[in-house]
């Protein structure tokens, strides 16, 4: 690449998942070739969704820096002696827009992964574990990507659980293997949730 701003620019773009060298490169030349004003309005707010949000001090949705706690928590109207547990606010969301969980949410932040060095320490479990002592909660579904990963950390909080007694659940096996909650269609995540299975 001739221009070392170009080339900088495709170097941070292929950090995003998802985006190789090729589509790195391809947005890049793109964003080169935009107006000013949207350059500048689109580097606003990749700043802004870093610098202007923070997690809800609840359940760690990512909010507005202005808020304590996300609307889910602060609904009356939401069923708070369910929490479906997701790792990230991107999975929530997924799940919102299934529309079929009225619930509150607990977001981990993570998934338990001794290959990349993540343990149960890393992620917000110890949270989950006091809301769930806490906020007479009588269910707690474990919505995770079926994957190792995913797996490994449900079965964790299940046994982290257990002596609460509480009931936990997971999602129905309707998802493929390794299928991201993003890339699902509302249906077929509807389903998982309430054909939701016990650990």
């Amino acid at each position: 690449m001739s221009s070392k701003a170009m080339a900088a620019l495709v170097e941070s773009l292929t950090k995003l998942p998802g985006v190789g060298a090729k589509t790195a490169a391809r947005l890049a030349y793109h964003i080169a070739a935009m107006k000013s004003d949207d350059v500048e309005e689109l580097a606003s707010a990749i700043r802004s969704v870093k610098l202007d949000t923070h997690a809800c001090e609840i359940c760690f949705n990512t909010i507005d820096a202005d808020k304590t706690v996300c609307d889910i928590c602060a609904s009356t109207k939401r069923d708070g002696k369910i929490i479906c547990v997701v790792k990230d606010a991107k999975d929530l969301d997924a799940i919102e827009r299934a529309g079929t969980f009225n619930g509150k949410y607990h977001v981990t932040g993570g998934l338990i992964s001794p290959l990349a060095g993540v343990s149960q320490n890393d992620i917000r479990l110890r949270e989950l574990v006091n809301r769930v002592g806490t906020d007479s909660i009588e269910e707690v579904i474990i919505a995770f990507e079926p994957t190792v990963e995913g797996d490994a950390t449900s079965l964790f909080i299940a046994r982290l659980l257990n002596p609460v007694g509480v009931k936990v659940t997971k999602l129905a096996r309707g998802l493929a293997v390794g299928a991201d909650f993003a890339g699902t269609d509302s249906l077929t995540l509807a389903k998982a949730i309430e054909n939701r299975v016990p650990i």
